[in-house]
């Protein structure tokens, strides 16, 4: 086979906190992912950052040490590159040129390589993997940022980044995709420049974990790209000390030990005991979860943290949330009943009885949405919440920034079906508008909703007649569901409500035995409400 027909595959490998190391350790061929296939070769990849610092910060200084001095990865700082101006000119006459000609992306690397600005590796494939990363990178760099490849910054951000490139060239010699890629440690602060670095490093399939104690996240770049990144977030930021020269010496008290022992069991497979509010700060963002009818009831009682895919990712929460639509009735009464019973007598529930139940918003808020929208297209948080049409400004400030990360996100990728001739920028609109109208009941249960632990939920009960569900009840279902608030529909009849307004991908449908037409609502009997709250107490140890 001719080498040119030759390619790298690179997957993102799981990672987690406690085997990211054990990872990078692991030579290509015993990774996931690894295989031959024809003219391919496949490579799992470790992309992590880590950021913050933890309580015990001699530990977190010695481990750096470690992975740089004990396990070969190469340290990569502010301070470990060089800077020079030697390329600059090159750059620009490439740029200058491409830009007349209105050459591709493509064209420009070659002209990069006709001008020695690429290294020539004489592994076929890191060669050919070079010039695809370095097509990637500026195709990123062209999306990002506003004037693109005729911006001023763009001569010194490439420049920097060949340089760079030819002080790792060594490196990039010896990467063997059959045994093991290059592996580098980012450490501390950062300019855009070394994102973009860092960027190339990973499109060639190198490993890159970065910590930076100031909280920031170099890795944050690839986003945009799609670039599946590990985060871990330590509890504290500090100012990033020089990275160490010597590993730190520090006695192990008893009482240290013991508390180390805590956290190994508190912190078991990522579980962690949350404190109440300590995450008021972050961004909710909902994981729906694909359970069976049975599931939904054990998952529903579970605290969020306890409940499967429960995560923290820089400033985000993920929470696992149900949104189900249950279609007909068991043949065991009882045991429907039991079940949604539960349901509804949990804390920080909301029961509609009635429906429709958002009043729905019928005013033009085209002018708005296109107001608050950013350079990407998508709506900005910080305008909505700035604007005179917000009606959540009483709110605390992280939950207005909750809710409006959330109204943008359903209006970035709307799960409303439209209607009629709408196009789908009429369908950003009508969320955005409806989302302006929150019924004051829903917005109490927001505000009790502390993310790591109870979910709040709500139950609509349709029976042909208490209403019907409405198009406006659907766009609140969706923004609800994006918060993370547990969302389940009765419909005993099976007959079709939500589907009509909302893509069925949104939410799982579960279907019982039994279908009855205009089942009256049978409410918890006040002897099953002091039970259940009774027990609820105890728990509590109210």
């Amino acid at each position: 086979m001719h080498p040119t027909n030759t390619k790298l595959v690179i997957h993102p490998v799981t990672v987690t906190y406690d085997n990211c190391l054990a990872m990078l350790n692991t030579p290509s061929s015993e990774r996931p992912f690894y295989k031959k296939e024809g003219p391919y070769t496949h490579i799992g990849q470790v992309a992590a950052s880590f950021i913050g610092i933890p309580h015990d910060e001699d530990a977190y200084y010695n481990q750096l040490y470690d992975y740089v001095h004990s396990h070969g990865l190469v340290l990569l700082s502010d301070s470990s590159l060089k800077n020079s101006t030697v390329h600059i000119q090159s750059v620009q006459q490439i740029s200058r040129f491409v830009n007349e000609q209105k050459l591709s992306i493509k064209s420009f690397v070659s002209h990069l390589d006709i001008e020695r600005l690429l290294p020539t590796i004489e592994n076929f494939l890191i060669n050919r993997q070079i010039r695809e990363a370095a097509i990637k990178m500026i195709e990123l760099y062209t999306n990002l940022e506003k004037e693109g490849l005729e911006s001023k910054d763009f001569f010194v951000v490439l420049n920097d980044v060949m340089e760079w490139i030819v002080q790792l060239e060594n490196h990039l010699k010896n990467a063997d995709p059959d045994e093991r890629m290059p592996a580098f440690l980012w450490y501390g602060s950062y300019r855009k420049s070394h994102q973009y670095l860092l960027f190339f490093l990973i499109e060639m399939g190198c490993d890159i974990v970065s910590f930076n104690p100031a909280g920031n996240d170099i890795l944050s770049i690839g986003e945009q790209d799609g670039l599946k990144t590990f985060f871990h977030i330590f509890p504290d930021t500090s100012i990033p000390k020089p990275f160490p020269k010597e590993k730190r010496l520090k006695p192990t008290t008893v009482a240290f030990r013991a508390s180390k022992e805590i956290e190994k069991i508190l912190d078991c497979e990522g579980t962690v005991i949350y404190k109440p509010w300590q995450l008021r700060e972050y961004i909710p963002n909902a994981i729906t979860l694909r359970t069976t009818y049975d599931e939904m009831f054990l998952v529903s009682r579970e605290k969020a943290m306890f409940r499967p895919h429960f995560a923290l990712q820089k400033n985000v929460v993920k929470i696992p949330a149900i949104f189900a639509k249950v279609n007909g009735v068991t043949s065991n009464r009882r045991e429907y009943w039991n079940r949604l019973h539960g349901l509804i007598l949990q804390e920080n529930t909301y029961l509609a009885k009635s429906l429709p139940v958002s009043p729905g918003a019928n005013n033009d808020f085209r002018f708005h949405y296109q107001k608050s929208l950013d350079h990407d297209g998508l709506l900005n948080p910080e305008k909505m919440a700035g604007a005179h049409y917000w009606k959540y400004s009483h709110l605390p400030a992280g939950l207005q920034n909750g809710l409006a990360t959330a109204i943008r996100n359903i209006c970035a990728a709307p799960k409303l079906k439209p209607r009629n001739s709408e196009k789908e920028d009429d369908v950003k609109v009508y969320l955005f508008n409806q989302a302006m109208q929150i019924p004051e009941i829903i917005l109490k249960m927001l505000q009790k909703f502390d993310y790591s632990q109870n979910v709040p939920k709500l139950i609509l009960f349709n029976n042909q007649l208490n209403g019907s569900l409405s198009r406006p009840d659907a766009a609140l279902l969706l923004l609800l569901n994006q918060f993370g608030v547990d969302v389940v529909i009765y419909n005993p009849a099976g007959q079709s409500d939500i589907e009509n307004y909302i893509d069925q991908s949104a939410f799982v449908s579960h279907w019982l035995e039994d279908v009855v037409f205009e089942q009256e609502l049978k409410e918890p009997s006040v002897i099953k409400k002091v039970i259940f709250h009774g027990i609820s107490k105890i728990l509590r140890r109210d």
